[in-house]
């Protein structure tokens, strides 16, 4: 590929790793073989910097650009963020009711699914919205609660397309 700087990142829609160029993959490389590369990433993406330095991994993750905007959060050079899964914790949860659970029929007995406000043999119903003189702890099935708390996929659509960056072609000039 012609007029290529060192460190530029591409799509390449091949499954081959083109000449002068890697694929974004996270790899380890040797300083003393790729210095010139080593000058522009340095350790940003990983490597000890005394003998190796790692390629940016764009695996499984989106680019974006980084540093700050109005309004955003800064977005280190580097640093990757974000999770393909997530479990939401309450305070991430729209608001929202759940409905409370009643039966019909005689209260001679529990009810099977937890419901309350039934009568009960030779009472009068419960009037529910009537405030009594007493307290009586309704079942705890009457208001359940939903959701299992399981990790669900917070990716968006994509298409798998490598990354590929130059390792050999002409130096950045810095404006």
């Amino acid at each position: 590929m012609a007029d290529s700087y060192v460190g530029e990142i591409r799509i390449f829609a091949g499954s081959f790793e083109p000449v002068n160029w890697f694929f974004c993959d996270g790899r380890l490389l040797s300083i003393p073989a790729y210095s010139v590369l080593y000058s522009i990433l340095g350790t940003t993406y990983g490597g000890d910097g005394k003998t190796n330095f790692a390629l940016p991994d764009l695996r499984g993750c989106a680019p974006m650009h980084a540093g700050a905007g109005s309004g955003l959060t800064p977005r280190p050079l580097g640093v990757k963020v974000g999770s393909a899964n997530v479990t939401l914790s309450l305070n991430e949860m729209p608001a929202h009711t759940h409905l409370a659970q009643a039966a019909l029929g005689s209260g001679s007995s529990a009810p099977s699914n937890g419901a309350v406000w039934t009568s009960t043999t030779g009472r009068p119903a419960p009037q529910p919205y009537n405030q009594g003189t007493s307290l009586t702890p309704m079942s705890p099935l009457a208001l359940t609660s939903n959701g299992a708390g399981a990790p669900h996929n917070n990716m968006q659509p994509y298409v798998g397309l490598n990354f590929i960056i130059c390792t050999n072609g002409e130096y950045p000039p810095k404006s």
